[in-house]
């Protein structure tokens, strides 16, 4: 069974990518944690005032937060509630980067999925603040998903690499258990001036190979220095309904990342973005 951990503002971005979750799972067995940390909320309201009045609004918004969540659980399971779901709800005194760590340890999560931006989220930026900061920082797979997306099954996935890290089996599983169930292609292109791999490369790319035995598997290289340009080129001439990147030190995600406006990364996150952590679980 997946174990799927969706954070949530209760903003309809965040609604949107709980559909996205359920769509994506719709026909497996999997279990679905919504969690809400609202310390960031309650030191923001809270700041002025006294100790004991502040751990009296805490306690208000701990019970507003249950409430929220289990009516975010009513619309899920209404009107025709998935036998092969299960769902939990989390609501916790914490940041929300350290809360959903904690959370991915102790349940042993297989999945974050998660909107773009949330409640105060701008037009002009690709990611929100809270976003960027899980992709950095969380040490599990995150799925997020643009607000203006439309769900459709990823039969089409990209995934931009140099082979120069060694991969990570648990992170390909994920990837190759979806694109496996939805049969999908998944592009793994190459943005270099440079023709030929050294010894380290290949032998990432063999591993690469074994790993996605169930996906259909393509490689391609594409003469491009900046990537960023490379894989706004390429969504030109093929449809991509996924786009998978790994983070890590000095990777193109982090130029992405701190580059806030579509317009001067080059890439619209128009479509679901998968970012894998290239850390031990």
């Amino acid at each position: 069974m997946k174990k799927v951990l969706i954070p949530t503002d209760f903003s309809e971005n965040a609604d949107h990518a709980i559909d996205y979750a359920l769509n994506l799972y719709r026909c497996e067995r999997a279990h679905f944690y919504f969690l809400h940390a609202y310390a960031d909320e309650a030191y923001d309201i809270g700041k002025s005032k006294s100790k004991t009045d502040f751990n009296t609004y805490r306690d208000k918004l701990y019970e507003e937060t249950l409430a929220k969540l289990e009516k975010t659980l009513k619309q899920i399971k209404e009107p025709l509630p998935n036998p092969s779901h299960q769902y939990g709800t989390v609501a916790v005194f914490d940041s929300l980067v350290d809360s959903i760590n904690d959370f991915v340890e102790s349940e042993n999560i297989d999945l974050v999925i998660m909107g773009t931006k949330g409640v105060t989220g701008s037009e002009n930026v690709s990611f929100g603040s809270n976003t960027v900061q899980v992709f950095k920082y969380v040490k599990c797979p995150v799925l997020a998903i643009p607000e203006s997306y439309s769900y459709e099954e990823p039969k089409n996935i990209l995934f931009p690499t140099d082979y120069q890290l060694p991969f990570k089996r648990r992170e390909l599983k994920l990837l190759n258990d979806i694109a496996g169930f939805f049969k999908s292609k998944v592009h793994c292109i190459y943005f270099t001036k440079f023709d030929t791999l050294s010894h380290r490369q290949n032998d990432n790319k063999l591993f690469l190979e074994a790993s996605l035995s169930r996906t259909y598997l393509s490689f391609g290289q594409q003469d491009y220095e900046n990537v960023i340009d490379g894989i706004s080129e390429y969504r030109k001439n093929h449809e991509v309904d996924m786009l998978v990147v790994i983070n890590s030190r000095n990777s193109f995600l982090e130029n992405m990342l701190f580059t806030t406006t579509v317009d001067k990364i080059g890439l619209k996150t128009d479509i679901p973005l998968l970012v894998m952590q290239n850390v031990f679980r």
